[in-house]
């Protein structure tokens, strides 16, 4: 017959972690800390002023497109005319796509960023 064992606690013990330099720069506010805090910032800037200025530069065209084109009023689609149908109901998904490309690339240059943080 073997012998009984009583587990009382599991181990807690963890291996000790040495932050890595560049977090300790970046926790510490240092100049260094500063500048990769400040990119990551430019980083998210430049990519919603991208999708802001592409966003609002189709929504502008449209009435352009609508006046300079004036046949486009003409045409039906399932009883709407094309310029409603366009406003009414492409512009709505269109708006969601451009919000997720926006979240999808935010996240992925955050990623980068606490890779680039947690690299040894």
């Amino acid at each position: 017959m073997s012998e009984r064992v009583t587990v009382t606690h599991p181990s807690r013990q963890r291996p000790r972690v040495r932050p890595a330099p560049l977090l300790r720069e970046i926790d510490e506010q240092t100049g260094l800390g500063e500048v990769y805090i400040s990119s990551l910032i430019r980083s998210q800037l430049r990519l919603s002023l991208a999708v802001i200025a592409v966003s609002l530069g189709v929504l502008a065209a449209l009435p352009g497109v609508f006046h300079l084109f004036p046949e486009v009023a003409d045409i039906q689609v399932l009883g709407l005319t094309l310029p409603w149908l366009i406003l009414g109901v492409v512009v709505y998904p269109a708006l969601l796509g451009a919000a997720w490309f926006y979240a999808y690339n935010a996240e992925r240059v955050e990623r980068d960023f606490v890779d680039l943080v947690d690299r040894p």
